[in-house]
């Protein structure tokens, strides 16, 4: 009877879990989207009227000034290809060499393999500072007030090293012995049949890398801050900030004068700054998830 009883609930329990999970998942994504969607909604709002509140999922009064006062800046479009080659160059770079070291690093008939990886991990726990680095960068490199001060400082990362090796070293050994008795090279192995292998980590480190440069600003205003040709999109965009607030500032003396402002206020300003600044990283990212999906399955295969 007991069996008999058990077999009746199981019916009920298959219902009853997937709906559970579905509202769960559903509130958890509406929790998620909204702040992006109300960031998307005040950026195309008036500004007058976005200081009033409010705002849901849908501007209230639709307008494009907040846009206009940023894409029509003379300098938005050089900082972005700034941006833009900056990016594509270091995460190329990166990804190449540190998964080249990786590899190296990675074979047990390497000697000094140890060696090496124990020096490079202290470097992520003891750190010179801001100044011996400025004064590496800017005086002994002479990497300052040029376009390589984005790039050289940037083309290999100790951590995406672990990361990459310790995946290199899950893979079946029996490939590069099999490739060395063919009379293939570590050169041609590396890159015919691990670099292929290595696809969903490299994506996973090529996102980390491409997300890190392109939200980068500090080393513009430290080493090119005079150099308005090679402003990066995020810094010209802190400024516009910036600027922003202090005309803000400025108008809000009266109420009178905030109303005879331009439809734009550091509220809708900040959240096109958003949108601008994210919008390309949101294009890119789909195309790397199915990488990001291979590697959870073959993680799975593997535990």
């Amino acid at each position: 009877m007991t069996a008999i009883a058990n077999k009746r609930k199981k019916p009920h329990q298959d219902i009853v879990f997937p709906i559970v999970n579905t509202c769960i998942l559903v509130v958890l994504m509406f929790l998620t989207l909204y702040p992006v969607i109300n960031t998307v909604a005040i950026s195309f709002n008036d500004g007058t009227d976005a200081l009033r509140g409010g705002i849901g999922l849908w501007p209230r009064q639709f307008s494009l000034k907040a846009y206009q006062a940023l894409l029509t800046d003379e300098l938005i479009w050089s900082a972005f290809g700034i941006s833009v080659a900056r990016t594509v160059i270091t995460t190329v770079l990166n990804v190449i060499l540190t998964s080249m070291l990786a590899f190296a690093l990675s074979r047990r008939e390497y000697v000094l393999r140890g060696f090496i990886t124990i020096t490079m991990v202290l470097t992520m726990y003891v750190n010179a500072g801001l100044i011996p680095n400025y004064l590496l960068i800017s005086k002994t490199l002479n990497l300052s007030k040029t376009f390589w001060v984005y790039i050289i400082p940037t083309m290999f990362s100790c951590f995406n090293m672990i990361v990459i090796r310790t995946y290199i070293s899950g893979l079946p050994e029996a490939l590069a012995e099999s490739a060395r008795i063919d009379g293939a090279g570590d050169l041609r192995i590396f890159w015919q049949i691990i670099f292929p292998l290595c696809m969903p980590v490299l994506a996973t480190v090529a996102l980390f890398v491409a997300v890190g440069s392109w939200n980068q600003w500090f080393d513009t205003q430290l080493y090119n801050g005079s150099k308005k040709y090679l402003y990066t999109l995020q810094y010209l965009l802190k400024m516009k900030l910036a600027t922003t607030n202090q005309s803000a500032n400025a108008a809000n003396a009266t109420a009178d004068a905030l109303r005879t402002t331009t439809a734009t206020t550091p509220v809708t300003i900040r959240c096109a700054i958003t949108v601008v600044s994210a919008a390309p990283i949101l294009v890119v990212y789909p195309f790397l998830q199915r990488y990001f999906v291979t590697g959870m399955v073959l993680g799975g295969v593997k535990g």
